[in-house]
């Protein structure tokens, strides 16, 4: 189990207070090994989805002289508990305590002002401009409007604890009481595997893409685009738990907290774990329908039975073909990427895909891509080594079939065989708990007893450690 990951995507904004862990990035278009869904949603999404709208910086804007003052972002001032008291005679533990619950509060607040924007500067001119339709900003914005009251009483609690001195004593059974509220993001984050296809899909039409563009370099966005903004619920999710930690850490034996904050992050973690449960099972849901079979032979029940993506992304086969590959929970499936008749990217299923409980993996050493010489020329020039390959292959098939795949470098290749590996062990472990079982013969294969990895709080700076080591 992987080490708390918190800061997984950094909330769209300069933060006015100190920030509790350290973030980075993680580079690549795979997600690496038990990646919770709600991560992909924020880390590899906008690579994923769309092909043909890959983030990009923004074209110099032209010099307009009267739009000067316009031409950077809006900051924010950064500001810590400590700079808003004249003078105090606290610990430094409990100091530390307080940072924390203000940076909650703030987090709060500079939420709040976000998602009022997005509906006043975006969902609104675009509705009223008739840039969108109604539904089209329906499927898009989601629920999203719902959770501005949810923040708002949050703050507004939290405001009320504050005593005189600007101090705050007992935080737990407020968040305890108030945690329950989460459970809307379930709706909110499911929507978000298709809102982000479709905002790729609008981006093509001019208008929309003017406008979008124009908002970007406004100053109000602070630079950012829509995506970022429409992402911050889900961000402010995944790190209520850290928040949490940090207060209990700097919380005295003896304080009412003590008992009550526990609890609550019990509770709240409980929800996190849900919402990333059901955001999976959406995105599953998602990329299934997308697959495009050319044969009947195609459609593998283990296809339809697999209920989360372990992960997914671009490779090349031994060709120097561009293929998308899905590793499903119970199946590998590599595809090419078109365009139907309306314009929306689908997955053409290539080949026969592989269920995970007869796959083979083998790992490739650099030189040694597969051999042939379509292989070397495909992926290398001149001379040159192939590099950042591996195969997979079936077996216990009547048709048995290899691939050769080549990733963009060595960490995506070793995420690649670390989701393989998990996936395949615990394809095998799962069919031999199964053919042990009393009742296996009338048991289903749809094995709905398995629980995908439980959300991850590291930060990404700990992960890309990880990953390096």
């Amino acid at each position: 189990m992987m080490s708390d990951l918190m800061k997984d995507s950094e909330e769209p904004s300069n933060k006015r207070v100190k920030p509790v862990g350290k973030g980075g990035g993680v580079t690549g278009i795979i997600t690496p090994v038990k990646t919770p869904a709600l991560k992909r949603l924020g880390k590899s999404i906008t690579r994923s989805i769309s092909f043909r709208t890959e983030a990009r910086p923004l074209p110099p804007a032209p010099i307009r002289s009267r739009q000067k003052a316009s031409s950077f972002p809006r900051r924010r001032s950064s500001q810590c508990w400590s700079d808003t008291v004249d003078s105090h005679d606290l610990t430094a533990k409990e100091i530390k305590r307080q940072e924390v619950i203000y940076e909650l509060t703030e987090g709060e607040r500079q939420l709040i002002e976000d998602l009022r924007l997005v509906k006043k500067v975006y969902y609104e001119p675009m509705l009223t401009l008739d840039i969108m339709t109604e539904s089209e900003l329906g499927q898009i914005f989601g629920t999203l409007d719902s959770l501005i009251p949810l923040h708002e009483d949050l703050l507004a609690r939290l405001e009320r604890l504050r005593g005189s001195e600007k101090t705050v004593g007992a935080v737990g059974i407020t968040l305890f009481n108030w945690f329950p509220c989460l459970e809307a993001y379930v709706t909110y984050c499911c929507n978000q595997v298709e809102a982000k296809a479709l905002l790729d899909m609008k981006k093509q039409q001019k208008r929309v893409e003017q406008f979008l563009r124009l908002c970007q370099e406004s100053s109000f966005s602070r630079k950012l685009d829509l995506w970022n903004f429409l992402d911050l619920p889900r961000s402010r999710l995944v790190k209520y738990p850290l928040l949490l930690r940090e207060i209990l850490k700097s919380t005295p034996p003896d304080h009412p907290d003590e008992d009550t904050l526990p609890d609550a992050l019990e509770l709240v973690q409980s929800i996190v774990s849900e919402v990333d449960r059901k955001t999976g099972e959406a995105e599953c849901q998602f990329y299934r329908r997308g697959l495009a079979y050319l044969e009947d032979g195609q459609r593998l029940p283990e296809i339809q039975l697999s209920r989360f993506l372990y992960c997914h992304g671009e490779l090349k086969n031994s060709k120097g073909q561009k293929l998308h590959v899905f590793l499903f929970e119970l199946c590998l499936v590599l595809t090419r990427s078109v365009e139907d008749k309306e314009g929306c990217v689908v997955f053409q299923v290539y080949r026969q895909p592989l269920p995970t409980a007869t796959l083979h993996l083998e790992d490739l050493p650099d030189g040694e891509g597969g051999g042939g010489g379509a292989f070397r020329g495909a992926f290398t020039s001149g001379n040159d080594k192939v590099r950042n390959c591996l195969r997979v292959s079936s077996r216990g098939r009547s048709k048995a079939q290899s691939h050769s795949l080549q990733a963009n470098d060595s960490f995506n290749k070793q995420q690649w065989i670390s989701c393989l590996r998990q996936a395949m062990v615990q394809s095998r472990d799962r069919d031999a708990q199964v053919s042990q079982s009393p009742l296996s013969s009338r048991l289903s294969p749809d094995f709905a007893l398995y629980h995908i990895a439980e959300l991850s709080l590291s930060s990404d700076a700990e992960m890309a450690d990880q990953s390096s080591q």
